[in-house]
């Protein structure tokens, strides 16, 4: 029996890395899609999952390209055969207040975050679908939980593309539900990464931050890498359009903190719909 075959973008580093040398581990040949900047780092890893026994292979494009989008794929058919796995890891954040955006970099931020997100789960829908031919398969999104509460001041724009993956997420997941594919969002709080290489540099900005989780620390690699090898895989057959926050309970301490006694805070409860009437009860708290 063939191995099943998973394509992960933004594979050379982060939590890409480390999902496709987990992925390895269980079975799973990989190809490894980035930058053409950090294509090295891709052959890298490659030749780490080699060396351990593994199949991998290393592919250039960039996903905010709808052509580069189809050769990753095309490319991925001819190394390793049908596709079963999708890993969007790929992502590109702009921090901007939103009087001072560049339009320019706005789009890419967007073509990387959402629309390439969206291309490539085309790709692999027409891969996957048991109505063209295919086997059935998982896919899953990397989102953010800034898409939760807007981000941070500057980081609105990017908060905005991440909270689209998830909403995407929910509707592709019923659309392609009878053609045998599951979809799911990963929703990752501060992790360390390239992107948070600043927090991790200061150590009194990192103080703060890891005092604001209430498991007292940021996440790694692996931990997001752990809950996305599960998504792809048959363990977790009977999940599918869920968005999963793994941030260390900090969604739960941002609710406690902002909304359990706000006055502000109203919940529309559906209380009962007579000839058509609907009649809402309001509690404020």
């Amino acid at each position: 029996m063939i191995a099943p075959a998973c394509l992960i973008t933004g594979g050379s580093s982060g939590i890409g890395r480390a999902t496709a040398l987990l992925a390895t581990r269980g079975g799973y040949r990989v190809a490894i899609a980035c930058l053409p900047a950090h294509f090295e780092d891709a052959l890298q890893v490659a030749q780490e999952i080699s060396a351990a026994g593994g199949h991998a292979v290393a592919l250039q494009g960039d996903v905010s390209s709808r052509l580069d989008i189809e050769r990753l794929f095309n490319e991925t058919d001819a190394a390793l055969g049908p596709l079963s796995m999708l890993v969007n890891c790929a992502g590109s954040y702009l921090e901007s207040r939103v009087e001072e955006l560049d339009f320019e970099a706005l789009s890419h931020m967007i073509a990387v975050n959402f629309t390439g997100v969206v291309y490539c789960c085309r790709e692999a829908v027409r891969r996957m679908s048991n109505r063209r031919g295919g086997s059935g398969g998982a896919i899953v999104n990397v989102s953010s939980m800034a898409a939760t509460i807007g981000g941070r001041p500057g980081a609105s724009a990017y908060a905005g593309s991440k909270a689209a993956v998830d909403t995407f997420t929910t509707g592709f997941a019923r659309e392609v539900a009878d053609q045998g594919i599951r979809v799911n969002s990963v929703r990752p709080g501060v992790t360390a990464s390239a992107m948070t290489a600043h927090l991790q540099a200061d150590p009194e900005l990192r103080k703060r931050v890891e005092a604001s989780i209430p498991l007292g620390r940021i996440g790694q690699h692996e931990e997001l890498a752990n809950l996305a090898s599960f998504l792809v895989s048959e363990y977790s057959g009977y999940i599918s359009g869920d968005i999963i926050t793994i941030d260390g309970a900090s969604w739960i301490n941002y609710i406690g903190k902002h909304h359990r006694w706000s006055k502000k805070h109203i919940i529309l409860t559906l209380h009962s719909c007579v000839n058509r009437h609907v009649v809402l009860h309001f509690y404020i708290f």
